[in-house]
């Protein structure tokens, strides 16, 4: 992402003022979420004990008895969709394939193995 990213400001470059900004505007934007993968990388954690999950401005987390796992199914852009939501106290994190780097169904099934103590 932060190759395409570098790709299209430097082809920016070479074009008008409008293609410039849109061009540099969309560089910029994926510079910017590469820069947040590597941020905030690993985005969940999770252990025998509970589990933590990072955002860009904080930790959150607790022992298995204060989160609930669910795994959602959906449709966006015609396309079969699966998230995985985390209920944390007051708190609701989505997380999909992009930020868990496998796909929803894979770790909420390890997530289901690990709260059961296996």
């Amino acid at each position: 992402m932060a190759v395409v990213g570098l790709s299209l400001l430097g082809i920016a470059v070479g074009l008008d003022a409008a293609g410039r900004l849109l061009v540099g505007v969309a560089g910029l934007f994926l510079l910017g979420l590469a820069l947040s993968d590597v941020v905030v990388r690993p985005r969940l954690a999770a252990d025998a004990d509970g589990l933590t999950v990072r955002t860009l401005s904080r930790r959150m987390g607790g022992p298995w008895a204060a989160v609930t796992v669910r795994l959602r199914a959906g449709r966006r852009l015609g396309t079969a969709v699966h998230t995985l939501e985390i209920d944390i106290g007051d708190d609701l994190v989505v997380l999909g394939r992009r930020e868990l780097g496998a796909g929803p169904a894979d770790v909420a099934e390890r997530l289901t193995q690990l709260r059961g103590g296996g």
